[in-house]
Order: C-alpha cells, then sequence, then structure tokens
C-alpha cells in the first residue's frame, strides 16, 4: 500500500468521539490563535490587495472574508488563509517547520460555513489536517526547508486532507485529493530577498489549493497515486534527503497537534530563541546598552540563513532580522506586535546595539535542529564581564508553554478592532466549538 493509501485510511477513518479529550481542548487553542492572527492580519495591505481582486472576480457568497462579506469557497479559504500570516504571530510546528493554523484552519472554515457543516466536523478536520501536513514536513526537512516554505508546500496537503474530512470523501476520492495537492503545492523563499508580500500569497493559495484539490477529487478527478514517494514525486522533486517511515510511524496512534507552539513575539519564529533570553537578561538585572560590549548570538543554521540581516530597511524585514530583534527585546523588552513600528526601524539606541550584535552557528544547536530551535546568547560588558545564557526552546513550545489565558489575551490584543463584546463572545464559541451545530455561528456574533 503506497503513502498516499495510508494516508487517505487515516483520513477516513478518523472520528470525533474517538479523539481524546486533550486533543480537542488543544485544537480549540489553535484555533483561537488563528482568528487573533487573521483578524489582526485582515487590516493589512497585502489582504487590501486579495480582497480587491477576489471583488474583481465575483462569484457566489459561500462563504465570510475576514475582511467582511462573502465570497466563494475558494476565495474565503485565499484571502482567509493570507490574513493569517500577515502579523508573524501564527502558530508554528518545530520538526516539520510549518505554520498549520493559516492553511488548514481557513480552508476547513470556509467549507464547514459553506456546508453549514458541525463544530465537531470542523475539529476533526483540523486534526486530521494538522497531522497530514506536519507528517509531510517531517518526511523532507530540513533539506527541503532550504528553498522551499514548507508551510506552503506540506501546507497544501494538510489544507487538502482537512477539506477531504469535511467532504466525507472515500478512500480512493482522497488518494486523488492528496494528488493534486502535492502536484499544485509550491512556495520559493526568494520572497524574503525582497521582504514580498507574496509570502500571504504562499499561504493563500495553499488553502486554496487544498479546497480545490478535494472538490475536483469528489468529481473523480485522477491524480498521481504515488504523489509524495513516487520516481518523480514530492520526495525526489522538493528534497535532497526524506524519511518516508515519518508519514506512517505511529499514524492514527498520536496526535501531532499537540506538538504545536505559540508565537508571542511578531517576528520570525526564528529569531525568539534569542529574543526570550533578552527579555529574561532585563528582567533580572538592569544593563545599560553602552555597558555592553558585544553580544554574540549562536543558533543552527537556518536561523542565520533566514535571519542574518543586520541592516533591515522596512518593518517587515525587521521581523526577519536575527540582529534587530536581539536588539529591540533587549532595548524594549517585548516583541509583541505593537514593538514592530516604523519608529522602532530606525531608533538610534536599536540601531547602535545591533552593531554589536553578532551571529553564528554553534555545531551543537545545529545538530539537534529542527528537534530543538536553540541558542545560546554571550554578553560581554565594557567591565570585561560576560553573561552567557541559553535555551533549547522558545516559549510557546509544548517544553516551554504558555497559559491558555496568555493566547486569550493575545486575542483580544490582536483582534482590539473588534468590541469587547465580540470579542468575548467569539471566545466562548470556540471554547464550546463541539456544541455549535453549524460552524455558520461563529460569524454571527
Amino acid at each position: 500500500m503506497n503513502l498516499s493509501n495510508k494516508l487517505a485510511k487515516y483520513i477516513s477513518k478518523t472520528k470525533y468521539d474517538d479523539l481524546p479529550q486533550d486533543v480537542v481542548e488543544f485544537t480549540k487553542l489553535c484555533v483561537l490563535d488563528y482568528f487573533s492572527s487573521a483578524i489582526a492580519g485582515s487590516y493589512k495591505d497585502p489582504i487590501n490587495k486579495f480582497e480587491e481582486v477576489i471583488y474583481q472576480l465575483g462569484g457566489d457568497q459561500h462563504a465570510t472574508l475576514m475582511t467582511g462579506g462573502k465570497a466563494t469557497v475558494t476565495q474565503a479559504a485565499f484571502l482567509n488563509g493570507g490574513a493569517g500570516h500577515v502579523v508573524e504571530q501564527d502558530d508554528i510546528h518545530r520538526s516539520s517547520i510549518i505554520h498549520a493554523g493559516t492553511v488548514v484552519i481557513p480552508a476547513a472554515l470556509a467549507v464547514s460555513e459553506w456546508k453549514k457543516l458541525s463544530g465537531k466536523d470542523f475539529i476533526t478536520a483540523i486534526v486530521v489536517g494538522y497531522e497530514v501536513c506536519y507528517r509531510i514536513g517531517e518526511a523532507v526537512s530540513p533539506s527541503h526547508y532550504y528553498y522551499w516554505h514548507n508551510t506552503s508546500t506540506c501546507g497544501t496537503f494538510g489544507a487538502a486532507a482537512a477539506v477531504a474530512k469535511l467532504l466525507q470523501l472515500n478512500e480512493q476520492q482522497i488518494v486523488y485529493t492528496l494528488g493534486s495537492a502535492g502536484t499544485q503545492a509550491a512556495g520559493l523563499w526568494e520572497f524574503i530577498e525582497d521582504g514580498a508580500m507574496s509570502k500571504q500569497l504562499h499561504t493563500g493559495k495553499s488553502a486554496l489549493n487544498g479546497v480545490l484539490s478535494a472538490l475536483l477529487s469528489e468529481k473523480n478527478l485522477t491524480s498521481a497515486e504515488k504523489i509524495l514517494e513516487g520516481d518523480r514525486g514530492f520526495f525526489k522533486a522538493m528534497s535532497n534527503e526524506y524519511v518516508g517511515t515519518n508519514i506512517t510511524h505511529n499514524l492514527g496512534d498520536q496526535y501531532k497537534i499537540l506538538e504545536n507552539s505559540f508565537k508571542i513575539h511578531a517576528s520570525c519564529r526564528h529569531t525568539h530563541h534569542a529574543m526570550d533570553l533578552m527579555i529574561e537578561l532585563i528582567q533580572d538585572e538592569e544593563i545599560d546598552t553602552d555597558e555592553v560590549s558585544s553580544i554574540t548570538v549562536k543558533t543552527y543554521q537556518v536561523a542565520i540563513d533566514i535571519t542574518d540581516n543586520n541592516e533591515p530597511t522596512t518593518q517587515y524585514e525587521s521581523k526577519f532580522s536575527l540582529q534587530f530583534c536581539t536588539a529591540l527585546a533587549f532595548i524594549k523588552g517585548e516583541g509583541g506586535v505593537d514593538a514592530f513600528s516604523e519608529e522602532t526601524l530606525w531608533n538610534c539606541e536599536i540601531r547602535r546595539l545591533m552593531k554589536k550584535i553578532n551571529v553564528t552557528v554553534d555545531p551543537n544547536i545545529e545538530y539537534q535542529y529542527p528537534e530543538k530551535w536553540g541558542a545560546i546568547v554571550e554578553i560581554k560588558k565594557e567591565s570585561g564581564q560576560t553573561i552567557t545564557m541559553e535555551t533549547e526552546y522558545p516559549r510557546g513550545d509544548p517544553e516551554n508553554p504558555i497559559l491558555k489565558k496568555e493566547l486569550i489575551s493575545k486575542f483580544h490584543l490582536l483582534a482590539n478592532d473588534w468590541s469587547k463584546s465580540e470579542r468575548k463572545s467569539m471566545v466562548d464559541i470556540i471554547f464550546h466549538l463541539e456544541k455549535v451545530k453549524t460552524m455558520n455561528e461563529i460569524f454571527m456574533i
């Protein structure tokens, strides 16, 4: 039996009543966290452009847009998928290097609303979608990640799996769905060289392509049945090293959604370890920037590849600058969405401190990646004293978790353009999703 068949069997067999309660409750946190980012992102420029194109295209009103109004089910998945990724606070899975929430949830949400499916259906689809994309991401990472944006490529499979589950496709149709998802999986890291808006295009299209793949398979459109392990399939075409057994190891007996991490800083996850350490440092003792002779951040190679930028010129670039984020956290003591602004981008004190920051690879940390996203930070003072700090897991990882109340606070902060009563209603609905008869209710607050 090929890998697509094994995944199809898992997707088909998974039922809400079989999900452990801790999985159900954790999934609700993922949904809340998605809405936090998507609501905040819905006001940003890239999403305004998405919306303009959607209204140009027209079509039936199947599902709700985060910007307000309705559009077709694929258009809603597209815009809402992009919205969840703009402010850089969406969830992340370490070993697969995937932000699943911004791809799987908008696809499942659009279809659930359109088809008037229940909260239980929605929860089950999300669990399945996260499981599938995380396993595929683990199979091809980290080599795949150098050129390919895992959230976009592997995330397409997750969105497709979630929608296939919602549409109750049979196993053969699910195999077709995965084949169509794989042949559409794309998203190149070159956008980061320009700080381009196509990062949001990645997640929007992945959500859309997941929906499209399942809808076509519902009509029995055939596709590659060995899209993963085939001689010209996903593994061989898009990774130098892959481990196919990661797809099926303990499949159905564990729930990878529980490995999910949540972000408290509004920047690339590869900057969070150093930011956490800087915030911890200044909470423990007062250090003036003039006292600092140098700061060395030792981490893994991928963090350097993605975030080594000592001259960011835009707010977006600053979120992908390990030097900027380290200096920002040292001086401001936080890294939330409001910390990244035009004012902080050109803050003289931050810029001076950045010139004292060096980033390098530590062999032991490199060896442990991607199971651990660690960092060692050495702060040398003008007095000659050296302070060394180390972390293996950024805050929000399962091993270094944040509390439910912190995620609720994050929602209220990021969704602050909504009224307090609207926000409270949304939180209440999400934490009682299993009682929601049709997912249309979630937009009726």
